[in-house]
């Protein structure tokens, strides 16, 4: 008989990607941060994760997202650059063996409204589709503050 710690779950309890849809931009509802980064180790994709929750403006979150996603310096700052940060660079740096990216507390205020909200997942569905068409999983999570 063997017994699990805090730290181990058994594999049934482990999270498969095999259960999510490879192109996908979606609510992270049910999932929890560290079993979507262990499934992403697990199946050996790039896991990202940004943590948006002292973000105000669109500025702050483009901020923030560079920051933690580790961008290069001269990133544009802008939705467009966002876009070209995660596709094109990537691609043709080499073969990808996909992505897991959580958007953790995306602000939901005056200066960060429903429509800036809305083109940044545009932004994460667009590249989804570009991975889609690459036949690469693209998979993002995202919570609203």
């Amino acid at each position: 008989m063997t017994t699990t710690t805090t730290m181990e779950r058994p594999a049934e309890m482990t999270l498969s990607l095999r259960a999510v849809r490879p192109n996908i931009v979606q609510s992270i509802r049910a999932f929890r941060v560290n079993d979507l980064q262990e499934a992403a180790n697990a199946a050996g994709q790039h896991f990202l994760y940004a943590n948006l929750a002292n973000a105000q403006s669109k500025q702050d979150v483009l901020d923030l997202i560079a920051q933690q996603f580790t961008f290069p310096s001269h990133f544009g700052k802008n939705f467009d650059a966002l876009y070209d940060c995660m596709t094109d660079p990537l691609h043709k740096s080499g073969p990808q063996p996909g992505f897991v990216i959580v958007l953790e507390q995306i602000p939901a205020n005056a200066k960060f409204d429903k429509e800036a909200r809305e083109q940044l997942l545009d932004i994460f569905r667009d590249a989804s589709d570009y991975w889609g068409d690459r036949k690469i999983p693209f998979r993002c999570f995202y919570s609203f503050l």
